[in-house]
């Protein structure tokens, strides 16, 4: 732990030091910005309605503010949820001694919030400030011209630029008002997610919306704006607390490091991804844009070297087992490191934000005779589907992709920690794990992501993969009950400060009463079936094709409604109350009618879903529209039984298995203690014969 606290709550370095010094970090990103926009020549006036020096320079500056304070706000209630210790129990001072670790302060916890809420303030105003500096240079109009008022209205109710930033504003007003009233970390999360729509609304601006391979160049900039926004954010609200941070400093730092060194590894991807887009080959680096990407690359590279002397050098003097001198010394240490942090942190913000103002090398400009596919998809049509190209065809979602190799590496990091402490885990179930999260990368980045947009018959092989197929590899290979063996219950991360970290979450979700309403085998059935229907027969199925969040939620409905339903049937993580063998298999087979009826009303059926885009592609290869809408549902039929019938086999497996082990418990407890229930039978018996033997025969 770090020193004893003094009376204004942290230790005398961090009380020094003071959280007013956070201001580097909009200082140096304004800084950094408009030296970025002067050297691209970005703010030079233009020929034609030039909107003037004030906004060509003031709107980088207020993007800028705007993004590092939706960040703080990002990581204030990031902190909240599952970073800062927090204090509400009574008998909590007992459970830390139990445990062997330090009574936390927790005295921070509830400032964040308020930091939160103060954040998401300022994040307000400058999206105001913003969006009309927007509006100004669109138009090319000074901001006080006559119908300035009047044409601004227009931006923000009838072009998709203008409504953007609207809804950016209307989310940061929103969150204000939830970030000073909600007090839980279930409430800091739900506030969170209403963030992370916000930056997922503004990935789609800026090159992200014109450059080539739109789909790939918006979800690397999802990955982008959110790891970047909780690792700086985090770690400025956490220098905005320091005051009040206390006790709890080197618990605090140990946890943010590990979120930290996964938030590189997104932005450093992302930003890799990013950059191949926007440049053509190593000549651009010469360019412009080249020499300002070279530098929020190289200014990375600084980052990720502070984040490596705080675990080498920082976190070690800050742990409980140093001596308080060697305490002071840390929290010096690493209030120093990180001043200098967020004055970097401010200079790729900036950079960045000059960045998004400057021409990339590569064209953003649409195809001079466009196909109708891509004026309906924003893709050029892909080639004609054969078996080879089912494998070798890719559309990169970079938000799903990095989903999936975290699940990778997660699991098969929890697999050798259990190894390496001598317990067991069963190499089939890590292989089912593996063999799931590949087959979902697939089906999310590969051709049926691909042809999904094109073919109702592609989006159908999508859905039940997800659906039908990913979720009995994610079951068998048992994930929950992993996480819970595997995670830490005794170490520096011990959540006995009444905080939730990994571990407590996966809890709460499991034991809460949405969770355990949602795992009832026949909830999650009724949920499965319904679902599908109110998904094709409702606008949902064309939301989810013309807009990513859609595409993006349907995603993650069908994998996670797939995985309750097949998890109530055969799996053992923890969570629905499962009923008998015999009502599982009367289940499963109910849900194969339906998926037999549904398929069929789709081979059957002969009005085209979503007319308007899959009748209108103008493929030159391929059956009709609606003859492809119709081996959909062949598909759907083909791949909807075939698991299901796996599953019923499974079910019928574990139902014998269940028989002999209940037989074998049985003769255990015979060879033990005698077999007292045929005892007592065959007692009841010579019990009958003797009362009837005693009575008088009847006349």
């Amino acid at each position: 732990m770090s020193a004893p606290a003094t009376s204004a709550g942290g230790t005398g370095a961090t009380r020094s030091l003071g959280p007013s010094r956070v201001v580097v970090l909009p200082l140096a990103a304004v800084a950094f910005a408009l030296l970025g926009i002067w050297f691209s020549g970005a703010a030079l006036a233009t020929v034609l309605r030039d909107p003037g020096p004030v906004v060509r320079w003031a709107l980088p500056a207020s993007s800028t503010l705007s993004e590092l304070a939706g960040s703080v706000t990002l990581g204030a209630l990031f902190l909240a949820v599952g970073i800062l210790p927090r204090v509400t129990s009574s008998d909590r001072p007992a459970r830390a001694a139990r445990a062997g670790v330090g009574t936390a302060d927790g005295s921070a916890y509830p400032r964040s919030l308020v930091v939160a809420g103060i954040a998401a303030g300022v994040w307000t105003l400058l999206s105001i400030a913003h969006l009309v500096l927007t509006y100004a240079d669109v138009a090319g109009q000074a901001i006080l011209s006559d119908d300035f008022g009047q044409q601004l209205g227009v931006f923000l109710t009838e072009i998709d630029l203008g409504r953007t930033l609207l809804l950016v504003t209307t989310v940061a007003a929103v969150v204000t008002a939830l970030s000073l009233v909600v007090a839980t970390p279930t409430g800091a999360a739900w506030t969170g997610a209403l963030v992370l729509v916000a930056l997922y609304q503004q990935a789609q601006l800026g090159h992200a919306a014109g450059a080539s391979g739109h789909s790939i160049a918006t979800s690397s900039m999802v990955v982008h704006l959110v790891g970047a926004a909780v690792w700086i954010g985090s770690l400025a609200a956490l220098a905005l607390l320091v005051a009040r941070v206390g006790t709890d400093l080197s618990t605090a730092v140990a946890r943010y490091s590990v979120v930290a060194g996964w938030c590189f590894v997104a932005v450093g991807v992302s930003g890799l991804v990013n950059g191949l887009l926007r440049t053509g080959g190593w000549s651009d680096l010469t360019t412009t844009y080249g020499v300002l990407l070279l530098a929020k690359a190289a200014l990375f590279g600084v980052l990720g070297l502070l984040g490596l002397a705080h675990r080498r050098r920082v976190l070690p003097r800050l742990g409980g087992g140093a001596s308080g001198s060697v305490r002071r010394l840390g929290g010096a240490l690493f209030w120093r490191l990180v001043l200098v942090e967020l004055v970097v942190m401010g200079a790729v913000s900036g950079v960045a934000v000059a960045l998004g103002a400057t021409a990339p090398p590569v064209p953003e400009e649409a195809p001079v005779d466009p196909s109708p596919a891509y004026l309906i998809t924003g893709h050029p049509l892909p080639p004609e589907p054969t078996p080879i190209r089912w494998i070798t065809e890719w559309r990169w979602d970079l938000v799903l992709a990095f989903a999936a190799g975290a699940g990778l590496v997660v699991y098969w990091r929890w697999v050798l920690r259990l190894r390496r402490r001598g317990d067991q885990w069963s190499w089939v179930r890590a292989a089912s794990w593996t063999a799931g999260v590949l087959l979902f990368a697939w089906a999310t980045n590969g051709a049926p992501n691909l042809y999904g947009h094109v073919l109702f018959s592609g989006h159908m092989i999508q859905h039940m993969t997800l659906a039908m197929l990913v979720p009995v590899f994610i079951v068998l290979s048992a994930p929950v009950t992993l996480a819970l063996r595997a995670l830490p219950v005794r170490s520096s991360l011990l959540r006995s400060d009444d905080s939730r970290g990994p571990r407590e979450w996966i809890l709460v979700l499991v034991h809460s009463h949405a969770g355990t309403f949602l795992a009832n085998p026949l909830v999650a059935a009724v949920n499965f079936i319904g679902s599908m229907v109110l998904f094709y027969y409702s606008g949902l199925f064309e939301w989810s094709l013309r807009s990513d969040v859609g595409h993006l939620a349907m995603v993650v409905h069908f994998t996670l409604a797939g995985y309750l339903f097949v998890n109530g049937l055969i799996g053992v993580d923890p969570g629905p109350r499962r009923w008998g063998y015999p009502q599982r298999l009367l289940l499963l087979f109910g849900t194969m009618v339906f998926h037999a009826f549904f398929g069929v009303t789709l081979v059957t059926g002969e009005a085209l879903f979503v007319a308007d885009w899959f009748g209108l592609m103008g493929r030159p290869w391929g059956a009709s529209a609606i003859a492809d809408q119709q081996a959909g549902g062949a598909f759907a039929w083909g791949i909807g039984e075939l698991p299901t019938l796996v599953l019923a086999i499974v079910v019928a497996i574990q139902w014998s298995r269940d028989d002999e082990r209940v037989a074998r418990r049985r003769d255990r407890r015979v060879d033990r203690d005698g077999d007292v229930e045929m005892d007592e039978y065959n007692a009841m018996l010579a019990n009958l014969a003797a009362r009837d033997a005693a009575q008088p025969p009847s006349p």
